[in-house]
């Protein structure tokens, strides 16, 4: 019975480690563009807070989903933002950041392409990334 338990308990975990939504990179800013330049990639960036409910929200809701992480990790190297600790007030002036949660996409060289305010969806997200 316990063998059975724990076979169960290992498939439940490896399935939902097989459903990843998007895999934010653990570094700088500066590591994050060389890593998008040496794999052809852009810059997603979730500039957020602590206190921020409704980032907090996309990143639970949104930012989860395997739909959203399949194409994000295909095409970004993606950095969330505190906009309020560390490089963050820098970032945060460098792409004019004024609200949260606030999405930026960049190129590797840190060229602004694209901006949005707001709580982005599932649909809004996919759309952006295109």
């Amino acid at each position: 019975m316990r063998t059975i338990i724990t076979l169960a308990f290992a498939i439940l975990l490896s399935v939902s480690a097989s459903a990843q939504g998007i895999e934010f990179f653990n570094g700088t800013y500066a590591e994050a563009q060389a890593k998008a330049k040496a794999e052809g990639k852009e810059l997603f960036m979730d500039f957020y807070t602590s206190w921020c409910g409704p980032c907090k929200m996309m990143a639970k809701k949104y930012f989860t989903l395997e739909s959203v992480g399949k194409v994000y990790n295909a095409k970004y190297i993606s950095l969330k933002v505190d906009a309020e600790k560390g490089e963050g007030p820098e970032l945060a002036k460098k792409y004019g950041v004024k609200a949260y949660p606030t999405l930026v996409y960049a190129k590797a060289d840190g060229s602004q392409t694209n901006k949005v305010m707001g709580v982005q969806d599932e649909g809004k997200l996919l759309n952006l990334a295109k």
